[in-house]
């Protein structure tokens, strides 16, 4: 299994996927980002299409919605460029590749967008009132210390704990990670409106899915589950025509959050739910296809790093190096074995993705 799709950098991942996508003679489209990179480059979402421009059928596959999670998505999407079988599409369908939706979370190292908001809490309607999360309220100042020397830490972790032990595991999780709409610091934070990475989104589906009347939809994703398994979730309403035609595509390993059979739970302002809206003259089913790396505790850790030297730090001095380097870690193992998982696992889902839009 031939490992160099994958990259440790973001320039490294974008050379590697146009270069790829320009040899397998695929349609390039270039998104410019307004800002710069940590190294002064320029930053883009890139999309690749493959087959007839009308197809009816198109399997989509997006990296870098949670931008350092895109050195595991970007790898898979390279790998299917190189592969002869993206040169073999059934009749009629299509393949739409979105290379880093986020890239100045994916060249800087962060899960969030430029704004700290998190793309995937950020589809909510903002003409609505937005979603309350008072636990979250109660946390904020736990989740994001303003100092992260050991007995601030510490002193965090208790008070953390404390609030599990009052109100139980679930609350604490969904405190934490469902989304939150009133501390633009904080983590999880949903945005006070629609994000460049969301308007961007929009307007690559509004270009090549307009006519499309099947799509099958996978988001790659990792942090949560066992190491190196890849999950495939799906957030569509329980026992609706989305989620039957998700398990009809990617079979009983499709798990779901609002049932309680994933390693994710309930969310708000979910990637899935806005492209429902988008995508509601069509057919689909979406699935975050989630990569397991390590425990809970290890994320919350790196996520309370990054988020005190965004805050309170340098992004840009010599402290940053070893809070981006173990959150990139974290995301993204930088282990053969792991990579191997997810390169097998990711080929075997596309293909099911392909078979389905196209069968």
């Amino acid at each position: 299994m031939d490992l160099s799709c994958f990259s440790t950098t973001y320039p490294e991942a974008r050379d590697k996927f146009l270069h790829a996508a320009t040899a397998r003679g695929a349609t390039l489209g270039h998104w410019p980002h307004p800002l710069k990179g940590p190294g002064g480059e320029a930053l883009s979402c890139d999309t690749a299409w493959l087959g007839p421009e009308d197809a009816a059928g198109v399997l989509v596959v997006i990296s870098a919605t949670h931008g350092v999670e895109g050195l595991a998505g970007s790898g898979p999407q390279v790998d299917f460029l190189r592969e002869p079988t993206s040169a073999q599409l059934p009749p009629h369908t299509a393949v739409l590749l979105v290379h880093a939706i986020n890239p100045h979370g994916f060249a800087w190292l962060r899960r969030v967008t430029e704004e700290n908001v998190d793309l995937n809490r950020n589809w909510v309607d903002f003409t609505q009132p937005l979603p309350a999360n008072p636990g979250y309220a109660q946390l904020h100042e736990h989740y994001v210390p303003r100092h992260i020397d050991a007995q601030s830490v510490a002193a965090a972790e208790a008070a953390i704990e404390a609030y599990r032990q009052q109100h139980g595991l679930h609350a604490e999780r969904v405190a934490r990670s469902t989304g939150q709409y009133t501390h633009p610091t904080g983590i999880f934070y949903g945005g006070s409106g629609p994000t460049w990475a969301r308007r961007t989104s929009e307007a690559i589906l509004a270009r090549h899915l307009a006519k499309a009347k099947t799509i099958a939809i996978v988001d790659m994703h990792t942090g949560l589950g066992p190491f190196g398994y890849g999950e495939p979730i799906c957030n569509h309403a329980p026992g609706s025509d989305r989620v039957n035609r998700a398990k009809l595509w990617w079979g009983e390993s499709v798990t779901e959050p609002l049932l309680g059979t994933s390693s994710s739970q309930e969310k708000f302002g979910l990637t899935e739910f806005g492209y429902e809206r988008c995508l509601a003259h069509a057919d689909i089913a979406f699935v975050a296809l989630e990569f397991g790396t390590y425990q809970p505790p290890r994320g919350g850790r790196v996520l309370q790093a990054d988020h005190w030297l965004w805050n309170h730090g340098d992004p840009t001095g010599a402290e940053a190096v070893p809070i981006r380097n173990a959150l990139r870690d974290h995301f993204y193992p930088p282990f053969a074995d792991w990579q191997e998982m997810v390169l097998w696992r990711s080929r075997q889902v596309f293909a099911q993705g392909v078979r389905g839009v196209g069968g």
